[in-house]
């Protein structure tokens, strides 16, 4: 990036967008964030105060114009992810509408590039569990697809859109995120769950899981070093359920789980707790989406990432030794 660039970032507040937003700002870039009104500046810290606050909303597509003013280039790392069965239509709003929202605003400010947040579970799926993974992977409509993953996925083609009407854009696709976070972060329940001790279970599956400092850097290297159009897995290493959980309770001096839930009881235990989520009007503790996702084991390649970016991933153990040491002492990075 050019020194006097102006960079948006959407989603700044969140955990992978506040993680990005404090390395721009460590690297002296002039930084305005796009954020709702109502959001909190928990996850930014002090870095809120080095910014520039634009205030709006996604779906808004007024307050993304006079937001892109004067920007120079864009992350758009903001999105909904949400697993459960009444979210469907609010995923749609924010995922695919409010990316459009974006290309058009970007297309509008003639930009000089954008920076994407898309998602692994954007990417198809191979013929056998055995088979890696990678960007060219191709996708398949099947019932089985959640929700979150088909909006990802039509988010990925509102940016191919927006590439045709002439916006340079590319794209990154995060595994399993893993970091400090906040307690409402999806994988900082995990590691709660591990660090409490009552996670005595895991599901039979596994995926790929990679530290956020990691994608904030990837982030970074995409808008410098990606190709136009070009996707990139931002992922670590493959692992098990098991061997996840057990390597945060070995950080956080715990026992790890004992037991694999077969997935049919897993998914069984999903439509209960579905049902009583509908009836207390809460959301569901473990989705049927969730319990399905999690019965498989996904294996993804980033060497892409690593070749054409200059990317490197650390091993899962130092971020959970990582994580713990911040959750534990008095350090709080993210």
């Amino acid at each position: 990036m050019a020194e006097n660039d102006t960079v948006l970032v959407t989603g700044a507040t969140g955990f992978i967008g506040s993680v990005l937003t404090r390395q721009l700002v460590e690297n002296d870039a002039n930084v305005r964030i796009f954020r709702r009104e109502t959001s909190s500046l928990d996850l930014l810290g002090d870095t809120a105060n080095d910014v520039e606050h634009a205030v709006g909303d996604l779906t808004h597509a007024r307050s993304l114009y006079d937001a892109m003013t004067g920007v120079d280039r864009v992350f758009h790392v903001a999105a909904k992810v949400s697993f459960a069965p009444g979210d469907r239509q609010a995923l749609r709003r924010v995922n695919v509408d409010g990316t459009a929202n974006v290309v058009n605003a970007a297309l509008h400010a003639e930009v000089d590039r954008l920076v994407h947040t898309s998602s692994i579970a954007a990417l198809g799926r191979p013929r056998t569990p055995e088979t890696p993974i990678d960007e060219e992977t191709p996708w398949e409509d099947a019932p089985h697809r959640t929700a979150y993953a088909q909006t990802k996925r039509q988010a990925e083609l509102e940016i191919h859109r927006g590439i045709a009407e002439g916006l340079d854009a590319v794209l990154v696709n995060p595994s399993l995120v893993f970091g400090v976070g906040n307690a409402t972060t999806n994988t900082r329940r995990i590691v709660d769950a591990v660090r409490s001790g009552w996670m005595v279970a895991v599901p039979p599956g596994g995926s790929n899981v990679v530290d956020v400092l990691d994608v904030a850097a990837g982030h970074r290297a995409a808008m410098t070093n990606g190709k136009t159009g070009q996707r990139y897995i931002l992922g670590g290493e493959n692992r098990s359920w098991m061997e996840i959980a057990t390597l945060l309770a070995e950080a956080f001096d715990v026992a790890p789980p004992r037991y694999t839930v077969p997935g049919p009881l897993l998914r069984a235990g999903s439509v209960l707790t579905e049902t009583l989520a509908t009836l207390t009007r809460t959301q569901p503790l473990l989705s049927r989406e969730t319990a399905r996702t999690a019965s498989h084991t996904y294996r993804f390649d980033n060497t892409r990432a690593r070749s054409e970016l200059g990317c490197h991933f650390r091993p899962f153990k130092d971020t959970a030794h990582r994580i713990a040491q911040a959750l534990i002492g008095a350090n709080s990075s993210p």
